[in-house]
């Protein structure tokens, strides 16, 4: 047996935070399935309500593939770079290969003890009839532990061209959400055209595992814009594109592991002042924020802790912050103009409903990215001993934290309000329904930022508080939307509309006159919940940071 296998993976399960997420899982799937039990020996034998809870199930596992397991891969080999262990392991006898195998081993032997927890649920459901185990319960399975497999090798990947945890996780996540979301963009955008751009689209967008899940859970509707299966079978073509990704990635991260030069420092580069007058009179011209310009020097009135943690993060940095921030614009504006020229037959509720979800899977994959490793960085690298050596005070280490979370996360959100400003002109009606958009958004940001830190200051490795914030953040803005899956069969409208109080993603849909959300009163309910939350969070948060802040 690879001695790496047994390592990586006994190193996860002694922790006691992997247990949680375990049991936490079964549970959650095991409940799901009794809501919709059939009582007083009474069954439906259409298999309607055990399609209805696979649906569910099928769903909220997509969900914990993507957000919980990629995690661990992300930081795999880049911690052993940061301890100064990775230089150790290459000169073990054993090869590249080997090694890889041995942390890939590792991180899918845990996500495989995840999967199994959850089997009963899925028994469960091939007991209530209508679903076959081989069809629906299995190629949910094999769809499911494609999908791992899929990501995890993208997280070695890119723990393997990573200097430091928390980029690890940032770039691990955006790439996630880019494989899951971006293909289905020109199919979305080119449904219902021919040719053989419309062929290559209908490939393209099997690179992501949605369409595959849609296509076992039987949500194959025309009204699905973008993800209803084409002709061919969506799984089908998502195990040969995931394949041939799991193995350039492989390959590329043993190459990487091959190669001596892994440990080798980074070039310290050329800065501007150091260049030529015509060299400088260049980057003036092509550089808004020059990446290379020597920093001033900080002001006294300026926290040194913001400064800092923008200065040694790459999305703090202005250059990069700007490109984000371009990117959203030119989406949402895009967006917009589309859909209102008459290429696409859309409402407005439907462009502001995709507006909102943009926005939100903006703020899930980067909020908890760069708040999660605030504290839990400090820690892990064993600087935070040299914070509270400063004259700093807690209060002041913890407003600066923030402030470098949250600076970058408003300039992010105002990169998309073009969108609604292309909406209100062309329909001036939808001004006060951005207002309630806009406020929903602001809510869910700050939970996003109070759940993220308060896991930081919770647990003392990057990779757990990442992987807390995830399920803290999605529990709260999405899982409610699997209960919304389901309405009026089998839960009600009293039930929707309760579970979806809580998620501010849902009130901002509603708000938005989003169709299916519309028949929903969740404000300002949600913003009295999420408002309450996010205070009590930042009160732990405070104490928690007060706790390790004094000496001890």
């Amino acid at each position: 047996m690879n001695p790496i296998v047994g390592r990586e993976l006994l190193g996860l399960l002694r922790t006691p935070r992997a247990t949680a997420v375990q049991v936490v899982l079964a549970v959650g799937c095991a409940l799901l399935v009794l809501v919709r039990w059939p009582t007083g020996g009474v069954s439906d034998l259409s298999g309607t309500r055990s399609l209805q809870v696979l649906q569910v199930f099928g769903y909220g596992m997509l969900a914990g593939v993507l957000f919980l397991i990629p995690a661990f891969p992300a930081t795999s080999i880049v911690r052993e770079r940061v301890n100064g262990t990775l230089a150790l392991l290459l000169n073990t006898p054993l090869s590249p290969r080997a090694i890889y195998l041995g942390k890939l081993g590792g991180v899918l032997g845990y996500a495989a003890i995840l999967l199994a927890a959850t089997a009963p649920a899925a028994a469960a459901c091939y007991a209530l009839g209508g679903v076959s185990a081989r069809g629906g319960v299995g190629l949910l399975y094999v769809v499911l532990a494609t999908a791992a497999v899929q990501f995890c090798t993208l997280g070695l990947l890119v723990s393997s061209l990573s200097t430091s945890i928390d980029g690890a996780l940032r770039v691990t996540y955006g790439l996630v959400l880019a494989v899951v979301v971006l293909p289905l963009a020109p199919f979305w955008l080119l449904e219902g055209t021919g040719g053989p751009v419309a062929v290559l689209v209908s490939w393209l967008r099997c690179l992501s595992p949605v369409p595959a899940a849609m296509e076992v859970l039987g949500h194959t509707a025309a009204t699905d814009r973008g993800l209803d299966a084409a002709a061919g079978s969506a799984v089908t073509r998502y195990l040969v594109l995931a394949s041939l990704m799991i193995l350039a990635c492989a390959a590329a991260t043993v190459y990487r592991l091959g190669r001596a030069p892994l440990d080798r420092a980074r070039p310290a580069g050329v800065m501007t002042q150091d260049r030529s007058a015509r060299g400088r009179a260049a980057r003036r011209l092509f550089f808004l924020i020059d990446p290379q310009r020597r920093s001033g020097s900080m002001s006294l009135f300026v926290n040194p802790v913001l400064v800092k943690e923008l200065r040694s993060r790459l999305l703090g940095r202005g250059h990069w912050t700007l490109r984000l921030v371009a990117l959203c614009a030119i989406l949402s504006l895009v967006l917009c103009v589309v859909a209102t020229s008459g290429a696409l037959a859309w409402g407005s509720g439907a462009v502001g409903g995709v507006l909102v979800l943009l926005q939100a899977a903006l703020l899930i994959v980067f909020v908890p990215s760069l708040a999660s490793g605030l504290i839990s960085a400090e820690r892990e690298s064993k600087t935070w001993q040299l914070l509270r050596t400063t004259p700093l005070s807690a209060g002041a280490i913890l407003r600066g934290k923030l402030m470098s979370v949250v600076w970058p996360l408003v300039l992010l959100l105002c990169g998309t309000l073009p969108g609604y400003v292309v909406m209100a002109t062309i329909e001036p009606e939808q001004l006060a329904r951005t207002g309630r958009v806009i406020a929903c958004l602001g809510f869910t940001a700050l939970f996003a930022v109070a759940a993220s830190a308060a896991a930081s200051s919770l647990f003392r490795t990057t990779a757990t508080a990442t992987a807390a914030a995830y399920i803290a953040v999605v529990g709260l803005t999405h899982a409610p939307l699997l209960i919304w899956l389901g309405r009026d069969a089998p839960f009600g409208h009293s039930v929707v509309e309760g579970a979806l109080s809580v998620s501010p993603v849902a009130a901002a849909l509603s708000a938005a006159g989003t169709p299916g959300f519309g028949g929903y009163e969740l404000i300002p309910l949600n913003w009295w919940i999420t408002g309450s939350l996010s205070l009590l969070l930042l009160a732990v948060l405070t104490v928690r940071t007060r706790q390790l802040y004094r000496p001890g």
